[in-house]
């Protein structure tokens, strides 16, 4: 084994100060002659898929302990993104992600550490940690903190965290009272962990063990099974394990690992954000945008949909893990995989699901591959006049009548203003919603458009009607929306252009998205727009206003 990089600030005599300040906090010669591991914990009293992870995190400790390696935890940001959702604070959510893979790098950095052990469960967490490796390219393992079980049933299904929004809607309408809005605000979140439902969290948690960096299993085990707290021992183990054998990130997160991801988001029909968070790791280790465009596409269109969670069906995450998680859609979509790609086993993708123990798949949850629910995969990309560098929509989320509409547009620059629109019954059946300025840098943070689609949903007319933006949605959206128009709003993009009354069609079979008007008729528009100002000048937001890259791009900060 090469030098490990922690002996580099260790060594006596010319160390001794670096040393000094290890012991003041109680370590020993005999542990500072160990590897030392961190512990990247996103652990919060804020977040409920972080609440647990500091019980985890001494599971964690327990198992560096045991492989022979020194344990130092820190902490690192975490801000949940359905307490976000609806007013200000969302603005921040994306920017977060940034932050946490610079709170990662810089910690790792600073202090020299050999390998380090990634703990978060939640939306913008789990791709920051996911940044940060890649972008290190030291020995690094994630550790997600898994699922929350869902509540008691409601309108069908198993109810969830965003079951709330839903039925704010059908209270609107009259289709519920009060009283079951309370009853359901009560049960519909029984503990911590990530959300119940196939969102952003669930999805970056299946796609970062589908790249291979976690231990296999380990995405969907619930939050509070026992069998969550011995992977969190085993993966402390394997990080030691990894700085021995000198397994870097960057032999993981390859090429070949982002296949693998994007195979498995189609064969799952996961969350858009998917898309937006592969992006920004593949420009961590390299890969050019158009590259992953073009993956995107292909792939998407290869891939069958094998899998139906919520919000797509009934089914939970815990029911997805008992049916037997991401290694039994991995074993289904084998033929589709780049079988040799590395995992944090230091074995193959392929060898890891061979050694996985054979169970049947539950196939109420998991189609085989020659089954599948649809031929082509659960996330599309669209362009045309309206999206030239691309957009991104969720067939498996809309029906397969929705799968081609056309409608005429009602559009709003911002969120809130859809919102009211929408609560004070103004779109009708056939109508595009248009939400605008929303993305990267006109947000700024590229808002996710939750709330405006849940209240469609609860008053009835998410089968009638569609949602276009520059900005993203929740994983748990349902209903015929596009989100991530690129060129944005804010940039001079054509959906600045569109008008009241303009004609849009979605044809997702045709992967095109197409504004009704001509192109003189948009350069016409165009010599009137006037570009806005810009909304946040100062800190994070003046910061990610500044310098985020396009959503087409991943919408992560880019100094190039």
């Amino acid at each position: 084994m090469n030098q490990r990089r922690s002996e580099k600030i260790l060594q006596r005599p010319d160390c001794s100060f670096n040393r000094s300040l290890f012991k003041s906090m109680g370590f020993d010669d005999e542990t500072m002659n160990k590897p030392v591991i961190g512990i990247a914990n996103s652990y919060s009293e804020l977040v409920p898929g972080s609440l647990h992870l500091r019980s985890l995190a001494e599971a964690v400790k327990r198992g560096i302990s045991e492989a022979g390696g020194m344990a130092v935890e820190f902490g690192v940001i975490g801000a949940c993104d359905g307490i976000a959702q609806g007013h200000a604070g969302m603005h921040y959510i994306l920017p977060s992600r940034d932050l946490i893979a610079n709170d990662v790098e810089t910690m790792v950095q600073a202090h020299k550490l050999d390998g380090v052990v990634l703990m978060g469960s939640c939306d913008k967490i789990v791709p920051g940690l996911l940044m940060a490796a890649a972008r290190l390219d030291v020995p690094a393992i994630l550790l997600p903190g898994g699922p929350m079980q869902g509540g008691l049933p409601f309108d069908g299904r198993p109810s969830d965290t965003t079951t709330v929004s839903e039925a704010l809607g059908m209270l609107k309408v009259g289709r519920i009272d009060e009283q079951t809005l309370a009853d359901l605000e009560e049960d519909c979140g029984p503990g911590c962990g990530s959300c119940s439902f196939y969102g952003t969290a669930n999805t970056m948690c299946c796609l970062a063990e589908a790249m291979g960096m976690t231990l296999p299993g380990a995405a969907l085990i619930p939050a509070v099974y026992a069998e969550r707290t011995r992977c969190a021992t085993r993966t402390g183990r394997r990080i030691v394990g990894m700085v021995h054998e000198s397994l870097t990130a960057g032999k993981i997160m390859t090429r070949d690992a982002l296949v693998n991801a994007t195979r498995f988001l189609n064969a799952t029909g996961g969350s858009t954000n998917g898309i937006l968070h592969l992006y920004a790791i593949a420009a961590e280790i390299g890969i050019d945008s158009d590259e992953m465009t073009e993956m995107f596409d292909t792939l998407g269109r290869q891939t069958p949909l094998l899998v139906k969670v919520n919000p797509a069906s009934p089914y939970n995450m815990e029911d997805f893990y008992r049916a037997g998680g991401v290694p039994a859609v991995l074993k289904e979509i084998m033929p589709l995989l780049a079988r040799q790609a590395l995992t944090v086993t230091g074995q193959p993708i392929e060898q890891d699901l061979a050694d996985d123990h054979d169970r049947q798949p539950d196939r109420r949850v998991i189609r085989p591959l020659d089954d599948p629910y649809m031929n082509f995969g659960g996330v599309a990309i669209l362009r045309g006049n309206l999206s030239p560098e691309g957009c991104i929509t969720k067939p498996s989320a809309i029906i397969p009548e929705m799968h081609v509409f056309s409608g005429q547009a009602r559009c709003y620059d911002g969120e809130e203003e859809a919102e009211q629109a929408i609560l004070a019954g103004r779109i009708q059946p056939g109508d595009v919603v248009v939400i605008r300025y929303e993305g990267p840098k006109g947000g700024p943070g590229m808002r996710e458009m939750y709330g405006a689609m849940k209240y469609l949903y609860g008053m009835g007319l998410s089968r009638e009607t569609a949602l276009i933006t520059d900005g993203r949605f929740s994983g748990t959206n349902n209903g015929c929306f596009v989100g991530h128009i690129s060129p944005e709003a804010a940039e001079g993009g054509a959906i600045a252009l569109v008008r009241d009354g303009d004609r849009i069609t979605i044809d997702i079979p045709a992967g095109a998205i197409t504004l009704h008007v001509s192109g003189e008729e948009l350069e016409k528009r165009r010599q009137s727009w006037i570009k806005p100002p810009i909304k946040a000048t100062g800190g994070v937001l003046g910061l990610y206003s500044r310098f985020a890259s396009s959503a087409s791009k991943g919408a992560s900060i880019r100094f190039d």
